[in-house]
């Protein structure tokens, strides 16, 4: 199969969702977002906007992704540790290889590793608080 490269909302939905149906079945991730998320096909549609927006720049994302991460932390007795984030990042890269490659694909790999470590360590401030 020949990948192309992330260029489309289309494709930014096939990432988010092929990835999410991974996480929501993993063993030790599985839990803190299915028991916080209600409406996927909502948050879904949400999250295909904050990755557009992410990576071409050209769409407003309107929710606040740290509140919320410090909320399902709290909500979670401050369980959420840098294990959660690894294999999060894991199986993004992983699912961004399984369906694309080029510029955009490598992009949103780096992005994906900046903001997991901003916001475990926005979180892991927000415990001090």
């Amino acid at each position: 199969m020949v990948k192309k490269d992330v260029k489309t909302r289309e494709d930014v939905f096939l990432l988010v969702s092929s990835f999410y149906n991974k996480v929501r079945k993993d063993t030790i991730l599985g839990p803190f977002f299915n028991n916080t998320i209600k409406d996927w096909d909502a948050h879904l549609q949400q999250l295909t906007t904050f990755w557009e927006s992410s990576l071409f720049l050209k769409t407003k994302y309107l929710g606040n992704p740290l509140e919320a991460h410090i909320k399902v932390d709290k909500e979670n007795s401050n369980k959420i540790t840098e294990l959660h984030f690894g294999l999060w990042l894991n199986l993004w890269y992983q699912t961004i290889d399984e369906l694309f490659e080029g510029d955009y694909a490598e992009n949103a790999k780096r992005r994906a590793r900046k903001m997991g470590t901003f916001l475990y360590l926005k979180i892991f401030v927000a415990r001090q608080e």
